[in-house]
């Protein structure tokens, strides 16, 4: 940010930063401090000033973020926006030398005789004293004990408003607001939200009360107000205003009328309506009073209407969904979700065939982009009623999450009627029977990218691409290794892609005839989702155990892992199963499980690091609750665990990190022998020496704390 002081308006302003200026000045505190300009808050009023570092007359290796300041206020010339000009940085008071003033540097013993005057001390009084040395022991004592200040109290309060770099807390003993800067809260900040209740200290700085040592306190200590158990009647005599003016100052605007043994009124506000139906005068209501206990205000809160107000006035109910309508509503309330409900649905079934296809995607699952392309058509379902043959029509968002129909599938559906309309449409859609005719192919998905994926064909031998708009269903419960059904289609270039893409719940290889021999190999290819560089969709796996298998290889796709979401690297040790393909009789890996051990690096406060080589890297990245058990990793132990690819980073991480062993815990180094020659140096008998004085309670002979034993009066030589 460039900034030119020479383009300041002065305004009249002759001071200068040094303080010998006439011009009215402010005080603030620096909140934010960049390299050649920073921000300031005002302390005497809600305000936040830019500033230059070239008006700060000091050292600026000194001005520090939390720095009281005071500065006079011009405007820029470009902007016109107020800013900070000759900051002069606020020193701190200065104690005398001669009295030692100010909280515990180190514990002193003292007794009541030595504080002057009838004063009781308490924890955290600021006090100024002289040091005495016992002639006889040897012991500091504090003597001639002054009183200089005593401990603030503690106030509480609720946190009302919360800015960038501040705040401000509602106090619970006045009704009045006080400023805390957040350096004062003592917690994590990203806890603290307007409305929890906390408890802090009042000091003066500036000549403006500030609140410091904020805490949080459990939420309900702080209480405001009493609320009357009894309810009371009464008329509404003022409404609140629709539309609040500008220059209204009264947070409760509305009044009734009570009538005690003197008639009186009392206000309310917005939030004090509980069934949230409109209020006018006249109203017959009933309420609850609540007292502030602050300043005794009593306001009526807890309203409800009653009954016989509306039939004083004769006025009906109706009930509607809101919307944007010329007419006028007034006393609305509001009615559990799901009462008011324009259609109507048979609890009949009916069967029949789809004639027409529909064309569209499942709102929550569109692309933008892609519903952009083509809208969104119904289809036509063809039944029998009585005797008659009848149609339906039918959409794409009414199937709810199910396979998407084709052309001569039979289905069972219900109908759906529109009130107003009277208009039919088939809902709750399931599928029956699927066309023969028609060609469906079934596939696992390999690959799951932001807006699209990949499908592993029944042959394991390649994958084809979808994209999110044509799968029917949430996407996000769609997992790797999910059997779907789909269709194929050609788009531009003649890129094959899969369309009217549905979940099923088919078994993994239903048909695939498994081996029951378990094998031990190692990956000589991964498979292209892992190796995007290679043409070949299929990885490779050689036995490497003795026998007459040794050194033969074997394909793997999606569906021969054990965990489909495993990321198989080149190099790795596995065991597997074999299974032959009943579509192309190929025999392919199956059941495969690598086998990983690695020693931990390191581990950091969320996270850690395994020395395991995968890709380029030499170290694998894992999450402190990927461990399982909720074991404590510690550097050197050794783990089993799984690796997963991020498809968006294209990077490896570990998973179900479960520790075998532990390893070598480090040892205490002994004492350097610099400190050991430094303690044999020193002489008990020199004054100068450093001593330690050790105040404890005493402990009885059976080891208790004080003096617990019953003193008694014992005979010589008679033993209890």
């Amino acid at each position: 940010m460039s900034f030119d002081p020479n383009l300041l308006h002065n305004n009249g302003h002759s001071g200068f930063a040094n303080g010998t200026s006439g011009a009215l000045r402010e005080t603030g505190i620096i909140e934010k401090l960049l390299t050649s300009y920073g921000f300031i808050q005002c302390t005497e009023r809600q305000a936040r000033l830019f500033f230059h570092c070239s008006q700060y007359s000091g050292n600026l290796q000194d001005l520090k973020v939390g720095d009281d300041v005071e500065f006079e206020v011009s405007s820029d010339r470009r902007t016109g926006k107020p800013i900070a000009v000759k900051l002069l940085k606020v020193k701190p008071e200065i104690l005398p030398e001669e009295r030692i003033t100010g909280q515990e540097v180190f514990y002193l013993t003292y007794t009541p005789e030595d504080v002057d005057g009838n004063v009781q001390l308490e924890t955290g009084d600021k006090v100024s004293f002289s040091m005495e040395t016992n002639k006889h022991t040897g012991a500091v004592n504090a003597h001639n004990i002054v009183l200089v200040k005593k401990k603030p109290g503690r106030c509480q309060g609720v946190v009302c408003a919360m800015k960038e770099a501040f705040g401000f807390i509602e106090r619970g003993d006045l009704v009045k607001e006080i400023f805390f800067h957040y350096s004062e809260f003592k917690g994590n900040l990203e806890t603290l939200q307007p409305g929890d209740d906390v408890e802090f200290t009042i000091k003066e700085r500036n000549g403006k009360e500030v609140a410091t040592e904020v805490k949080l306190l459990p939420q309900g200590t702080v209480i405001f107000e009493d609320v009357s158990i009894e309810q009371f009647d009464g008329t509404v005599t003022k409404v609140i205003p629709k539309v609040s003016s500008k220059t209204q100052t009264d947070p409760l605007p509305g009044r009734i009328k009570v009538n005690f043994a003197i008639s009186k009124e009392l206000p309310f506000g917005d939030k004090d309506t509980r069934s949230k139906v409109t209020l006018l005068e006249g109203d017959h209501v009933r309420f609850n009073i609540s007292t502030d206990r602050r300043d005794k205000l009593e306001r009526a809160t807890n309203i409800e209407i009653l009954t016989d107000s509306f039939e004083l006035t004769g006025e009906t109910r109706e009930m509607d969904v809101l919307s944007a309508q010329r007419n006028h509503a007034i006393r609305i309330k509001k009615l559990p979700k799901g009462t008011v409900s324009f259609h109507t649905q048979s609890e009949q079934r009916y069967f029949g065939m789809v004639e027409k296809e529909a064309t569209g995607s499942i709102s929550k699952s569109t692309s933008p982009a892609k519903g952009k392309e083509k809208d969104a058509e119904e289809g036509i379902i063809a039944y029998e009623e009585a005797g008659i043959r009848m149609t339906v029509p039918y959409h794409i968002k009414d199937l709810e999450g199910c396979a998407i129909p084709q052309h001569g599938d039979k289905i069972e559906f219900s109908i759906c009627e529109v009130k107003r309309t009277g208009l039919q449409s088939a809902v709750s859609i399931k599928i029956l029977n699927r066309n023969p005719n028609a060609k469906r192919l079934v596939g696992y998905v390999a690959a799951l990218k932001d807006n699209f994926g990949f499908i592993e064909t029944s042959q394991h031998d390649q994958e084809i691409f979808f994209h999110y708009s044509e799968f029917s269903g949430d996407v996000d419960e769609l997992d790797v290794g999910d059997v779907v059904e789909y269709s194929l289609s050609k788009g531009k270039g003649n890129k094959v892609s899969a369309e009217k893409v549905a979940k099923i719940t088919t078994v993994n290889g239903p048909s695939d005839e498994v081996f029951p021999t378990v094998y031990t190999g190692k990956v000589v290819r991964p498979l292209r989702s892992v190796d995007p560089q290679q043409a070949e969709y299929q990885g490779l796996i050689e036995i490497t155990e003795e026998g007459t298998m040794r050194g033969e290889v074997y394909p793997f796709a999606i569906i021969s892992l054990a965990n489909k979401t495993d990321c198989l690297q080149k190099g790795e040790t596995i065991k597997f199963q074999l299974c032959t393909v009943a579509l192309t009789g190929q025999k392919l890996a199956y059941d495969a499980t690598p086998l990983r051990r690695g020693s931990v690096d390191c581990v950091k406060d969320q996270f850690g690091f395994i020395n395991y080589e995968v890709g380029d890297g030499k170290k694998l990245f894992f999450r402190v609750n990927e461990v399982l058990d909720g074991v404590e990793l510690q550097p050197g132990d050794e783990v089993e665990f799984s690796v997963i690819l991020n498809q968006r980073t294209g990077k490896c991480s570990a998973c179900n990190v479960f520790r075998v062993s532990e390893g070598s815990r480090p040892v205490a180094a002994p004492r350097p022998d610099r400190l050991v020659h430094r303690l044999k140096s020193i002489t008990l008998d020199d004054a100068s020496a450093p001593k330690l004085v050790v105040l404890r309670q005493p402990k009885g002979p059976d080891n208790t704390k004080g003096f617990t034993a019953e003193r008694k009066i014992r005979q010589a030589g008679v033993i209890d």
